[in-house]
């Protein structure tokens, strides 16, 4: 019976921690160092060899899940010193003849090192060969296809994501964790390809899987909690309807810290997500007393989701970014605009230097500048042209019916009634009217699920179509 197969199932990756982490050291000293005399007969010599091999693919294994429940934890530097270790034995045993499953260890570092995450995705597609645990091709393809979102390169990750959902339900079945896994990366895949509605309805579906199979205090129900909560907050903002969101991050954070210390990382996102929600319920309340509440609480959940990315990640980082931009928003609403302009110029900075000036991070963040130019310091020109280079962002990542576009051409319909150029106020009114036409034609699939192939190709044809792509250099994404 594998160990493996049982170290996640409380949700406690502290325990699993310490019940994986001694048991690599006692080889560790062996590492095939000599441990029979060279006196002895090359029989004993091979017999030796072979038990070193042995107790070096037993610590091997216990490695790989020890750097999986560290990556799960949150301590990543741990994380990068159990891969250097990992990587060293399977060096002495390629030495002596023996193969390890490279691509389980590079699937992991791909989780690892997010900035260098499509690189090391690449090298464990290589490795997937036929023979390989399903467990493993699927867990490689999920982190592959997360790292080709975040590249933004869609039609990768749409072909690979598809395929491990495929995978993960014809062999562990539909109330598999292993499933619900790929669910909620197939979950995060549309929602950054703008299919929220779907994304919701996925996530949905991840959730009640995790909590008929772990209960209800565990990490990987937290998580699913979490994910549910953000993706409902993205497509209930227009309508201002967050009690659902509310209660899906508010039961992650609970979860959290009935397992986890309260300065543990991974309470960052789920803190930034109710502060998110509880920001749009106190703009929208008319009580000016719980408004204040409201705010208060919500600038005190980023405060805190900061400090842990910053001690986490350091300040040049994408998360730290999202979190001064997020403050922005809020001193926004708290009316404190000269902190907002700071805090939104801050995350600018940080996204254009790690991501280039073309990414939707940026576009994001440009988004959120103009906006507080044109409604509230009256700065209409640096608005407009903040405005335009959002807009022109998310036409070129996502298409003209991207959803984000409706707030950039809102704003502009206002500001240039600000103005007093009532031609441009028509002319993108015709805009936003055409870029509805669209909305409602966009994701005509009724169901994320059944447009998942049932008769997808081989796992090999997909490992090569994406290996030929990539060699073929990057693809325009492509979102209707």
């Amino acid at each position: 019976m594998e160990v493996s197969n049982h170290l996640f199932v409380p949700g406690d990756v502290q325990e699993g921690e310490i019940f994986v982490g001694p048991s690599h050291k006692t080889s560790h000293q062996y590492l095939y160092s000599d441990s029979c005399p060279p006196n002895h007969c090359s029989v004993v010599r091979e017999i030796c060899m072979w038990l070193d091999s042995l107790t070096v693919l037993s610590s091997l294994s216990s490695l790989f899940r020890l750097l999986h429940v560290r990556n799960g934890n949150c301590k990543y530097h741990l994380g990068e010193e159990t891969f250097k270790l990992a990587q060293s034995y399977m060096d002495k045993l390629a030495k002596h003849g023996h193969q390890a499953n490279k691509a389980a260890l590079y699937g992991e570092l791909c989780a690892l090192l997010l900035p260098k995450a499509y690189r090391w995705c690449i090298e464990a597609m290589k490795e997937i060969t036929p023979g390989l645990p399903v467990k493993v091709v699927v867990d490689v393809l999920r982190q592959a296809s997360k790292a080709c979102v975040v590249k933004r390169e869609f039609r990768k990750a749409e072909q690979l994501i598809k395929h491990a959902v495929f995978l993960a339900r014809e062999h562990f079945g539909h109330k598999h964790p292993k499933y619900s896994d790929t669910l909620l990366d197939y979950g995060f895949y549309l929602l950054n390809v703008d299919n929220i509605c779907q994304s919701v309805a996925i996530y949905q579906t991840a959730l009640d899987i995790r909590q008929s199979v772990f209960g209800g205090k565990n990490i990987h129900v937290a998580t699913a909690h979490e994910d549910l909560a953000y993706s409902s907050y993205v497509h209930q903002y227009s309508s201002g309807k967050f009690d659902n969101a509310l209660f899906h991050a508010e039961r992650a954070i609970d979860i959290i810290t009935h397992i986890l210390p309260e300065d543990h990382l991974l309470l960052a996102s789920s803190k930034r997500v109710k502060a998110l929600i509880l920001e749009e319920i106190a703009i929208d309340c008319h009580n000016k007393e719980t408004e204040e509440r409201l705010l208060q609480e919500a600038h005190d959940l980023h405060l805190s989701s900061l400090q842990l990315a910053k001690k986490a990640f350091g300040e040049f980082n994408v998360q730290t970014a999202k979190h001064y931009g997020n403050l922005g928003r809020l001193y926004q609403s708290m009316r404190k605009f000269k902190e907002a302009e700071e805090m939104h110029i801050k995350a600018i900075q940080i996204k254009e230097q790690l991501l280039g000036h073309e990414d939707y991070e940026v576009a994001l963040s440009v988004g959120h500048l103009a906006s507080l130019y044109n409604y509230d310091m009256n700065q209409y020109e640096d608005a407009e042209r903040l405005y335009l280079r959002s807009i022109a962002i998310g036409k070129k990542l996502f298409g003209e019916g991207y959803s984000g576009l409706e707030y950039d051409y809102r704003g502009l319909i206002k500001l240039y009634n600000s103005v007093g150029n009532y031609e441009k106020v028509f002319e993108y009114h015709n805009v936003l009217s055409n870029w509805n036409r669209l909305r409602d034609r966009q994701f005509a699939v009724a169901d994320a699920l059944e447009d998942v192939n049932t008769t997808p190709q081989q796992t090999q044809e997909v490992v090569q179509a994406f290996l030929l792509a990539q060699s073929l250099g990057p693809t325009r994404p492509c979102l209707g």
